[in-house]
């Protein structure tokens, strides 16, 4: 299994739009991060533009791109998806959603002319997105006695992970968030302290 916890994605929306022959194509890229954050982007583009003759899309989530999924919405089989899911590849992005908007000008483009206008739109929009690192962090709880304080704190200190939340009292408790690559190295430490407890939550 790959153990990526780095990946790209788009920083915010980002728009494009482009002419071949008579055709014109609006292209949208979208930072996701479900699948019901995609169909609420597909939704409101079909209302915005009612009268386009196609909506197609590609998307991938996760770290590693998977699941992914595309559409040729009414397009000849492979021309319009595909296109658009090999320039989300190709941008290395992930988490994220491309649609290109078509209304047909009356001139059929072909095959070829098809996956060309669709691969174009899909890379000017994801060319004029602003693309970002996110890391796959993972989520430790920590619960010890307030005796044990100084201990912890001065593992947080020299991890760095996020804190999350915390509660001091008699029993204390601390949520840390940490890039996965560097949470055993964490958690090793906080198994030291003495009288500490801890849980990894994924």
């Amino acid at each position: 299994m790959e153990t990526t916890d780095s990946y790209l994605t788009l920083a915010r929306p980002a728009e494009a739009s482009s002419r071949e022959r008579s055709s014109k194509f609006l292209s949208f890229a979208y930072p996701v991060e479900n699948e019901e954050q995609i169909r609420e982007a597909l939704d409101a583009l079909r209302k915005r533009f009612y009268d386009a003759t196609h909506h197609c899309y590609a998307w991938r989530l996760g770290p590693t791109g998977e699941p992914f999924r595309s559409n040729d919405d009414g397009e000849p089989s492979g021309t319009a998806g595909r296109p658009i899911l090999g320039q989300l590849l190709s941008a290395g992005v992930t988490n994220c959603l491309v649609v290109v908007v078509r209304y047909f000008g009356g001139t059929k483009l072909g095959v070829p002319g098809l996956i060309a206008a669709y691969k174009e739109a899909a890379q000017e929009v994801l060319a004029a997105g602003e693309k970002v690192e996110r890391t796959v962090d993972t989520r430790i709880e920590v619960r010890f006695s307030y005796l044990a304080m100084n201990d912890v704190m001065r593992i947080v200190k020299e991890e760095q992970p996020r804190i999350a939340n915390q509660q001091f009292d008699n029993l204390c408790t601390m949520t840390l968030t940490i890039r996965r690559s560097k949470a055993e190295g964490l958690a090793g430490k906080l198994r030291k302290v003495e009288g500490a407890e801890i849980e990894i939550a994924g």
